[in-house]
């Protein structure tokens, strides 16, 4: 009997020692495509994934998720009259808006609006209706980055046009962090679509990130971004292997490619948050198990 134990317990070891090396090379971070990458817990703190997590990009149109904090740090009327004047209209890189000259809306409709379908008009208009106007509102938005202790951050304006809003991928981290604690800008970000009445139509817009409408992801905070120097940005809350995850990519040249890197991303922790479980579910298994029958049930990781 005391040699059958001894078999079972040199087995069990040998398996684990197997099972950890192979989780040592599937678990292996996956190759990203986009310039500069974080992946953080967001409870912990514990960075589980960084590339040029320090280098300083343009952020393009993650700017508006400082637009939005700051507008509604300032507690404006959401109900008070926004009217897009020629000044919001996009003279640098003349973007396409489907928001009129003239076209009036409620702030709280811009807001949405500029969240959730990145639109310029309205995120300047915003700005431009914040008190003592633009600057004012630029102004705002860098005294917040450096009380979010965001220190390789710039604002240079509201949208998020210009190239000289700049961030790294760790300052954004503690962006969508705080963004994070304001409902209005969960809830916005993760519509998947938004109408809004002008005049007598009525005008629907859809998300820029694509993800949102997939079942695939618990989505809590997103914005997406881009203009030339940017390339493609995208950051998100999520909740991923029950965990609650921040994910920041910048400057991902590809159309799909920051969607691509997300993906793969939620596939490596879902397939790291599957080891750990069939470990965990190995190691309670009793010392006295018969051998064949548990190597029958296939409860090993493999």
């Amino acid at each position: 009997m005391g040699g059958r134990v001894r078999f079972i317990a040199i087995s069990l070891l040998a398996l684990a020692v197997v099972s950890s090396a192979v989780s040592a090379r599937e678990l292996r971070q996956p190759a990203l495509k986009s310039q500069a990458a974080l992946v953080v817990d967001q409870q912990s703190g514990e960075i589980l994934l960084g590339k040029n997590m320090e280098s300083k990009l343009p952020i393009a149109s993650l700017t508006k998720l400082m637009t939005a904090i700051v507008t509604l740090d300032a507690e404006l009327d959401p109900d008070e009259p926004v009217t897009i004047a020629k000044a919001d209209v996009d003279r640098l890189r003349g973007s396409h808006s489907r928001l009129q000259v003239g076209t009036t809306l409620t702030r709280d409709e811009l807001l949405h609006l500029a969240l959730m379908a990145s639109e310029n008009r309205a995120a300047s208009a915003i700005a431009s209706s914040y008190p003592g106007g633009k600057d004012s509102c630029v102004l705002a938005m860098n005294l917040k980055a450096q009380l979010l202790g965001m220190t390789g951050t710039r604002f240079e304006d509201g949208t998020g046009l210009s190239g000289r809003n700049v961030s790294t991928a760790q300052d954004l981290a503690k962006l969508v962090q705080a963004a994070h604690a304001y409902p209005k800008i969960r809830d916005y970000t993760t519509s998947t679509s938004y109408q809004v009445k002008i005049g007598r139509r009525a005008m629907r817009f859809g998300n820029t990130n694509n993800l949102t409408r997939s079942s695939r992801w618990d989505i809590g905070l997103s914005k997406t971004g881009y203009i030339a120097e940017a390339g493609r940005c995208l950051v998100m809350q999520v909740t991923l292997a029950e965990r609650s995850i921040i994910i920041v990519l910048l400057d991902s040249w590809g159309k799909y490619t920051r969607v691509g890197d997300a993906t793969r991303i939620r596939q490596w922790l879902e397939f790291a948050s599957g080891r750990s479980s069939a470990r965990q579910t190995s190691a309670a298994l009793p010392p006295q198990a018969d051998f064949a029958s548990i190597h029958a049930r296939n409860d090993w990781p493999g």
